[in-house]
Order: C-alpha cells, then sequence, then structure tokens
C-alpha cells in the first residue's frame, strides 16, 4: 500500500507545501481544493503493479507529484524500458563474445569465484558451459572479473593450496611452504588470504614465489 493522505507536496507555483490525499469522492487531491466529506481510498499495488485507468484522472495527478515517486515506485516509461532493455543486451553480448574466447586458465579463475573449489573436478566442457551460462546470467559481474587480474592470481593460489605446494595455516594468518612449512607470507589484519596473496605476488618477493611455484605446477 502506498500512502494516501498525511502527504505533502512543495507547490512551487503557489510558494508553500500543500497536503495531498486521495478520496474517492473528490475531484482533487489537494486537501485545499477538496469540498464536503473526505472519503479517504487505498492505493494498493498488487504482485508489484498498480495500473490506474484514464478515468482516474485525481489518482493520476496524486502518483505524478507523491513524495514517494521514483523512490518507492516509478511510472512505467516504454522508452526508458527500451532503452535498459538495450543495454542489458548488449551487456550480455559483450559478455557472451569474450566467454566464447578466453582461454580455460582465466575460465577456471572467474568460475572458482562462482563455485570455490568445485572447479578443480570440472571437465572443459562443464567449465566452458558454466563460463557462457554465468555470462548470459551474470554479465556485469563476468565482464568485471574477465578485466580483473587479482582474479587469476587468487586461483593461482588456491590451485597451489590444492595441490599442497603451499598452504594456508589454520589461523588463515600465515601462507608456508607445503614441505617444510617455512613461511612465505602474513596475511594482514582483516584482508582475505587469497587476495592478500594475489597483491603480494606483484610486489618483487612474490615475483620470485610465483616463478617458483609456477615451475612446481607445471
Amino acid at each position: 500500500m502506498l500512502k494516501s493522505s498525511n502527504i505533502y507536496y512543495f507547490d512551487e507555483e503557489k510558494g508553500y507545501e500543500r497536503e495531498l490525499k486521495y478520496c474517492q469522492n473528490q475531484k482533487t487531491p489537494f486537501v485545499d481544493e477538496m469540498k464536503g466529506d473526505q472519503r479517504l481510498e487505498h492505493v494498493i499495488f498488487r504482485n508489484g503493479t498498480l495500473f490506474v485507468e484514464k478515468e482516474k484522472t485525481v489518482l493520476q495527478k496524486l502518483l505524478s507529484i507523491h513524495p514517494h515517486k521514483d523512490k518507492i515506485y516509478y511510472e512505467y516509461n516504454p522508452i526508458q524500458e527500451a532503452a535498459d532493455d538495450i543495454e542489458i543486451l548488449e551487456l550480455e553480448a559483450d559478455a557472451i563474445v569474450i566467454a566464447r574466447e578466453i582461454d580455460i586458465d582465466l575460465a577456471e579463475a572467474i568460475m572458482r569465484v562462482e563455485k570455490g573449489s568445485e572447479v578443480s573436478r570440472m571437465s572443459s566442457k562443464e567449465l566452458k558451459r558454466d563460463l557462457l551460462v554465468f555470462a548470459r546470467n551474470n554479465p556485469a559481474l563476468f565482464l568485471e572479473l574477465a578485466a580483473d587480474d587479482n582474479v587469476q592470481l587468487r586461483n593461482f593460489g588456491i590451485k597451489a593450496v590444492e595441490l599442497g605446494i603451499i598452504k594456508l595455516s589454520q589461523d588463515q594468518r600465515n601462507f608456508l611452504w607445503g614441505s617444510n612449512d617455512r613461511p612465505i607470507m602474513t596475511v594482514p589484519f582483516d584482508e582475505h588470504p587469497y587476495t592478500a596473496l594475489a597483491h603480494w605476488f606483484k610486489t618483487d618477493e612474490g615475483m620470485e614465489i610465483y616463478a617458483n611455484i609456477e615451475k612446481r605446477l607445471n
């Protein structure tokens, strides 16, 4: 239900605030123009929609100046809706094109964000299929992940841990070599371990460790 009484609208032409009310027996939504009894009428959206017949000019006027317009509800605008649809369709098309051409390592990195460790058990065909579905259903997020080099670095770190080349301590504060527990890096406070590792791989020390791990992965 939309509030239909005790609401106010600033009338710029008159220069003051006017009370609004929706009454079924009145010819205006402005209280200062009403005559006689005021029988309040409810304004009800059903399943998120309110269709107003062309004869209900008072309700049309109220909805056009209601303080909750464009906050709680929006007036249907076919031109704007078409423009929004075009934008979404173009975004989907761009995402699908990139998803079709993407290499398998980046595909795995992107889908790991969505599916976690499950991607390690997926075939390349399954991975490609799920990537295309993901690109179609979440084009904006897909394009963001595809352009983020940290996504690949995170995936690289996760794979290294899954294969036991490095490991993450139980308190998730330190990365260690899997063979001898020698410390590699300490995770900064309040940072996600694999996000911190991805950033660290870009440092001079991290690049050396990355190269070392890469040899072992290959």
